[in-house]
């Protein structure tokens, strides 16, 4: 649009866009924070569902419900899409199907700082393929410092099952695909995306649910919790996450996910009764100390938005 404008309108233009691009890459770290909340909280509740349904079918009531909640609010069918951005939106929704069954199965049998510390990689390995500069590097060192801080390992009672650190690690590699075709499919879309990717989830996780918890999926006793949780961990944090993924740098958003597992080990002493060690504490510390440098010198170095 520039281009077709005279050459003293062009810079007005361009001025007035850098005056304004600051505080959207910070309401944009605003979504995706509140969202991280969201989705703790969530995870938290999730597990008084596994007794009657367990974790595929904790995991399909969640995705299922969110579908249908952000398919009334956001009706998707009225938005078209291209072929190449329908081809993202389909492998958005399966990382995402495929994360939340790995992570649901991993927190079955591991705690939920140790789930969401482990399934960190997946952020991390995108933060560190986009990181450019020393100071860059000096915020993933201290993130994963405070990651092996939080991880319990000798710190809470109880055994550390392998097939929940290897299910753990497995959602992580997916979450590394839903930061990455996320955006990608975001790209000049909105909240219906989500919408259809919370959809093509539900419908990779639905087989699964059903085939461990059949009938019990409609258990009317159990529907406000599943809904509940629903909103809490995916209609809400995906939709914030959508709407903030196309307007940040993906390695950003990788780092500001350092933030999880300190908000996972919060919730687990606040909803789960987890003690927390001095040693954890460092930990959260450190990745929230990372997280908000990451957030500043990223986003202050970041380039412009091609329009």
């Amino acid at each position: 649009m520039a281009r077709s404008l005279e050459p003293r309108y062009s810079k007005r233009l361009t001025s007035k866009a850098l005056s304004v691009r600051p505080p959207s890459v910070l309401l944009s770290v605003a979504l995706i924070t509140l969202g991280m909340v969201f989705t703790q909280t969530g995870a938290s509740f999730a597990k008084s569902l596994f007794p009657q349904v367990g974790a595929a079918g904790a995991t399909t009531l969640r995705l299922t419900l969110a579908a249908m909640v952000l398919l009334v609010v956001f009706q998707p069918w009225r938005q078209k899409l291209d072929r190449r951005q329908w081809r993202f939106v389909w492998l958005y929704g399966a990382t995402m199907g495929a994360m939340n069954l790995f992570f649901y199965a991993a927190l079955a049998t591991i705690p939920l700082g140790v789930a969401v510390a482990l399934e960190f990689t997946g952020p991390l390995a995108v933060a560190l393929a986009g990181s450019r500069k020393p100071l860059d590097f000096f915020w993933i060192a201290l993130a994963v410092a405070g990651f092996g801080a939080l991880l319990p390992l000798g710190h809470t009672s109880g055994n550390i099952a392998l097939p929940g650190i290897l299910l753990a690690l497995a959602a992580g590699g997916c979450w590394a695909g839903y930061i990455i075709f996320g955006q990608r499919a975001g790209t000049g879309g909105g909240p219906h995306i989500t919408a259809l990717g919370v959809s093509i989830a539900a419908i990779i996780a639905l087989p699964f649910g059903v085939a461990t918890a059949g009938t019990a999926l409609l258990d009317p006793a159990i529907l406000p919790l599943a809904l509940g949780v629903a909103l809490l961990s995916s209609a809400i944090p995906y939709a914030l996450d959508m709407v903030a993924l196309p307007h940040i740098p993906s390695r950003l958003f990788g780092i500001l996910m350092s933030g999880q597992p300190a908000l996972a080990a919060l919730m687990g002493l606040l909803v789960l009764g987890e003690r927390l060690s001095p040693w954890q504490l460092a930990g959260i510390a450190a990745i929230i100390i990372a997280s908000l440098g990451a957030t500043v010198t990223i986003a202050r170095n970041a380039p412009p938005p091609v329009s």
